[in-house]
């Protein structure tokens, strides 16, 4: 009794997580990730721009230049998709949409490289081992270096404009993982210094004591010290903008998983607990677009962040252990369920092909409310993947 007792409580956690995300859980999006997205691939009306949203009101379907941060969202979804289903119709479309993007490689306007070209050409060239598209990821963190400000040890996020003189967003956390990666491609050994040197300034000066995230830390170019602390997209300079507490959990994760430095776990494990231990973190742990958004309940939910932090808590819990892992993977699971579901999902030849709705793109400028959003579905499917890579036995 003692020895069927133990192995009980030995697999029990196992046993908690396959109770919230099961196999056909998973099977069945990506399946309809599969028909939804060529569905897609229909409605777009200019093949040379990637999909960004859809308007359900007006049935206008938004696509977006090559240079908007976005774009290597839909190449990378489309190579999640066909790593799960084997689809060669989504691969052909996976590779048109690379074609369209390479130019990205050379582009130094912003920041965002990372986001164009790691999540797009990194997912291929892990899936593929084209060798091809390795050099196009190299140049890419090249083009990423060149925005380095060595004055304030990090890169300029934005150029500078009439509201800021030098830029630095939580979201650039994002953007690292290439410039290691590339290095360790056989790179130059300068984009991981780079990589490690703007996370220790972005972990100085971008925190507040209960590890919530400012959006934006403007600096003096001359001085190196910081002018300001902002958001553009949360509520107000002193709240916490959800999707930027969740490129800061998942930047710190991953960053983490790279280095192993134990003050980016730290980091990252703080998040982690600001997020689920919050007051105002709704019952099915999909975020308002922001915790300190006026209006809840009624305010308007954020699909995109709940699933970037699903996934970044998937990727924690492989760097914890006992309860404070099961509960980042329970917390993951319970997150997938809810997009899972039919409150967040949408049904086939609906949303304009997405996946996902409800997600808040810049409440603030009135840009992208409660809309689907792209990054969304990216972040929803690797969330499914991590779980079904990690966590089902």
């Amino acid at each position: 009794m003692k020895i069927k007792f133990l192995c009980f409580v030995l697999f029990f956690p196992a046993i908690l997580h396959a109770q919230e995300v099961d196999g056909r859980l998973i099977e069945e999006n990506f399946a309809f990730a599969e028909k939804q997205y060529l569905f897609m691939k229909e409605q777009n009306p200019a093949p040379d721009r990637m999909p960004q949203s859809y308007d359900a009101k007006t049935g206008k379907f938004d696509a977006r230049d090559i240079t908007w941060w976005c774009s290597g969202f839909y190449p990378g979804t489309l190579w999640y998709i066909y790593e799960q289903t084997g689809s060669e119709a989504i691969r052909k479309e996976a590779e048109r949409a690379l074609a369209v993007i390479e130019p990205n490689q050379h582009f130094t306007g912003n920041h965002d490289l990372g986001f164009m070209m790691y999540c797009s050409f990194g997912n291929a060239y892990r899936l593929t081992g084209n060798e091809a598209y390795k050099p196009v990821i190299l140049n890419a963190a090249r083009s990423l270096s060149t925005r380095y400000r060595p004055q304030i040890y990090s890169i300029q996020s934005w150029n500078k404009n009439d509201y800021f003189n030098c830029p630095v967003i939580i979201d650039n956390l994002m953007n690292l993982e290439m410039l290691i990666r590339a290095t360790q491609m056989g790179g130059d050994s300068r984009f991981r210094e780079i990589a490690v040197i703007h996370a220790n300034t972005t972990l100085k000066n971008h925190f507040r004591p209960d590890y919530s995230s400012y959006h934006v830390v403007d600096y003096n170019l001359e001085t190196g010290q910081p002018l300001r602390k902002a958001t553009w997209q949360g509520a107000a300079n002193t709240s916490a903008w959800s999707r930027g507490q969740a490129w800061a959990l998942y930047g710190y994760t991953t960053l983490y998983g790279l280095t192993r430095d134990p003050a980016y776990l730290k980091q990252a494990r703080g998040i982690a607990g600001f997020i689920l231990d919050h007051p105002n973190l709704p019952g099915d742990k999909i975020p308002y677009w922001d915790f300190d958004a006026p209006l809840q309940p009624k305010a308007y939910r954020d699909a995109s962040a709940g699933a970037i932090i699903a996934s970044a808590l998937l990727e924690l819990g492989q760097y914890t252990s006992g309860a404070e892992k099961d509960r980042y993977v329970r917390d993951a699971g319970h997150m997938i369920r809810s997009l899972a579901s039919d409150t967040y999902r949408a049904k086939y030849g609906e949303n304009g092909g997405f996946l996902l709705k409800h997600s808040v793109g810049a409440l603030p400028l009135n840009s992208e409310i409660d809309v689907p959003l792209i990054y969304a579905d990216y972040y929803f499917l690797e969330a499914l993947k991590r779980y079904k890579d990690w966590y089902l036995r």
